[in-house]
Formats: C-alpha cells, structure tokens, sequence
C-alpha cells in the first residue's frame, strides 16, 4: 500500500495527494540572484586560502570546494585564473585604501601593509606581473598612485620626507617590497624586509641643502 500522508476535499470525495507533490511548499527556496554577492566573497576568500596553500597549479575547481559553491558560481563570477587575481588584489588595494585613511598614517604604514599582503599573495604577484598589461590590471597603478601621492604629499609637508621624492618613486618601492618578499624564504622575509627598509628610508630622507632637487 502507497504511503499517503494527507489528502484533498474534492466536493465529497476524499483525493490522495500525488508523491510528486509532497513536500511542496516546505522545500528550502532557492535563492537565486541574491546568493551572488554573498558566493563571490567566498570565493575571493577561498581563492586567498587555496593558491596561498597549493599555488596556481591549485585546480580550479578547488576553490569553489572551499567556497562551498558549484563549479557554475564560479565560472559565472570568475572565468579564469587572472580574473580571481584581480578581484583578490583590488580586495587588497582596498584594505590599504582603509588602512592609510588616518591623519597619522605615514609611507611606513603603506609599505608594511604591502609587505603582510605579499606574504600570503605570492602565488598570484607572478600571474598579475605577467599579466600587467591585460585591461584588468591596468587599473591597479592608477589606484596605488592615488594613495601613494596622498601619503608622500602629507610625508613631505611634515618634514619626513625630502621633496626630492616622487609618487613614481613610491611606486617602484611597493613593486620592489612585494616583489623581495614573495621570492624570499618564509624564514628570511623579516630581516630582508628590515634591510630593504633601511635603504628606502635612506633614500627617502630629507636632503639638506638640496630641495626641489630631482
């Protein structure tokens, strides 16, 4: 005898409800549309854990495991390799966008924080550089170079940095910190960092006798 758990009124007589239809009505809905912003975020996240982890040799299809989402999500919002790059970087430049917003942020600040970043993003510094003149990159020095001039025009104005330096030159010193620490040993980052730093700052500093030099 066929399982029936409820049934209709139909006029007096009593109509079994059919199985395809049970449950109708209590299934979880399907959040379509909406569940798009909520799945990229996951899958910049796991992007982050996954080739940090593994590299870029990392399948692709790993990352949408990590992100506990199908393999479709992940094409829809990221179609290659490059493109979850990019949408990791810009996360990145945001957070040095937040993290230098402060009257007291300095050059110093912008430099650690490229230096952290670097760290746990080496895998994907190789990708981005040998894509730098993809569109999809182009935007990243354009970013930077408007955080770069805000901080060194405020390091100028106080007196800690020599007007003799140039945005450009903040420039090739993120290239040059993020491009040090993704080839040096995990166990050697700190003290390279520290050495690097030391000549920036040398080379940073106020000239006496000298302002308006190039």
């Amino acid at each position: 005898m066929s399982a029936i758990h409820r049934t209709t009124l139909s006029g007096s007589t009593l109509t079994p409800v059919p199985e395809s239809r049970k449950g109708i009505g209590t299934r979880k809905p399907n959040r379509g549309p909406s569940a798009g912003p909520g799945n990229r975020r996951a899958l910049i996240a796991a992007a982050r854990e996954v080739f940090a982890a593994d590299g870029l040799q990392a399948p692709f299809s790993s990352i949408a495991k990590r992100a506990g989402v199908g393999q479709g999500s992940l094409y829809r919002h990221f179609p290659d390799r490059l493109s979850i790059a990019v949408a990791v970087f810009d996360e990145n430049i945001d957070e040095l966008e937040a993290s230098v917003d402060r009257p007291e942020a300095t050059l110093d600040d912008l430099f650690d924080a490229i230096i952290e970043q670097a760290a746990v993003s080496t895998a994907l510094i190789d990708l981005i550089w040998e894509n730098r003149h993809d569109a999809r990159v182009a935007h990243f020095t354009q970013r930077l170079a408007r955080l770069a001039e805000s901080l060194l025009d405020r390091e100028i104005a106080s007196g800690r940095v020599g007007d003799h330096v140039h945005t450009s030159d903040v420039l090739l010193v993120v290239t040059m910190l993020a491009d040090l620490t993704a080839r040096t040993d995990a166990a050697d980052r700190r003290t390279d960092a520290r050495r690097a730093r030391a000549l920036i700052d040398l080379a940073f500093e106020p000239r006496s006798g000298a302002a308006g030099e190039e």
